[in-house]
């Protein structure tokens, strides 16, 4: 296992995230105490340290388990959990990125993973509702607490992060060093603006369903049928098979599986990607982890890259047209060394 910086920050983390999501039955298809501690060893002997959670997984059993497993050695592990979705329905303020369900929450998953701060808090999803100095203001004074110590946004448009992350650095607060996004081969439109973003801040970024819901695995294709994902969803249709049977192509061109080579791919780029990868089962999460000591060729990854690749819409494709560039650089774009790219 190899580490990176989160972000623009000196935190190290492994090039690995373990997603807990999958700690604890209570929704039906998750793993249980033992199966969960079994996952976790398994990562943890593979030098993994760093942890995804969340105070909604598995109803906060999925903190309680984590809390468990991390507290022979707390200070080892970098933990991160979000706040944002309910702990309770049908009460407003039990919900939402204001900072009173900020400090509910995190109040909440302190006692759940029986710790005295979190190493990273996300805000979970963007609610469209509460204000951008709001939610920074509240984050700041979490940290300035010491209840949190790095900050971090989920599911979320690039102008919201953009914009709060320029707040931040005006009013000398602390700003997201993390980005969580679905990303995958058969979800790639986070290259329009996320990723772009993410970049040009030093944002490191961690996907989440890097497999597409197991979709990549070829599980599908298997006839191994999920009542999870319906038939005719986003990864379960002609473009989505199409991808699948390349991953499987190039699995079996370097005698890997094909989990391997999804999560791979989204290792192989040109920023800090750290993929969030969980598991109900000890051999997924084995064959998972396969993937941090394989690289993929040039050749193979063009075959991935061509067979997934998306229409970044407007203004992108507009800005990538010939004669558009020749009117923005006058005919000598190819003449231009760019060292920012």
């Amino acid at each position: 296992m190899k580490y990176k910086l989160f972000g623009k920050s000196g935190l190290r983390v492994s090039e690995f995230c373990l997603g807990t999501m999958t700690f604890g039955p209570e929704w039906g298809w998750g793993a249980d105490y033992e199966t969960s501690k079994k996952i976790f060893d398994i990562y943890l002997n593979a030098g993994g340290n760093f942890l995804d959670t969340a105070n909604r997984y598995t109803d906060g059993t999925s903190e309680k388990f984590v809390g468990d497993f991390i507290s022979s050695d707390r200070d080892h592990f970098v933990v991160a959990t979000k706040y944002t979705l309910y702990d309770k329905p049908n009460d407003l303020n039990y919900s939402g990125n204001h900072r009173k369900n900020m400090i509910r929450s995190v109040n909440r998953s302190l006692k759940r993973l029986n710790t005295d701060f979190i190493d990273i808090l996300w805000v979970h999803a963007w609610d469209s509702l509460t204000p951008v100095e709001e939610v920074m203001k509240g984050l700041e004074d979490l940290i300035t607490s010491g209840k949190v110590h790095y900050i971090g946004i989920s599911d979320a448009p690039a102008w919201i992060v953009a914009q709060a992350n320029t707040l931040a650095d005006l009013r000398g607060w602390n700003r997201f060093n993390g980005l969580q996004i679905e990303y995958s081969l058969i979800q790639r439109t986070p290259e329009r603006d996320l990723l772009p973003m993410a970049k040009a801040f030093d944002i490191a970024v961690t996907p989440w369903a890097p497999l597409a819901g197991g979709a990549l695995s070829g599980k599908y294709l298997r006839g191994k049928e999920s009542g999870r994902v319906p038939a005719d969803s986003k990864r379960r249709n002609t473009r989505s098979e199409q991808i699948t049977k390349a991953v499987i192509e190039v699995a079996e061109e370097l005698g890997v599986t094909p989990s391997q080579v999804a999560i791979r791919w989204t290792m192989q780029k040109n920023q800090v990607v750290i993929p969030i990868v969980g598991a109900r089962k000890t051999e997924q999460i084995e064959d998972s982890l396969g993937a941090i000591n394989i690289v993929i060729p040039d050749e193979q990854m063009k075959k991935l890259d061509e067979v997934s690749e998306i229409d970044l819409g407007f203004p992108h494709e507009f800005l990538k047209e010939e004669l558009v560039n020749n009117l923005m650089y006058g005919g000598m774009k190819d003449q231009i060394q760019n060292h920012r790219q």
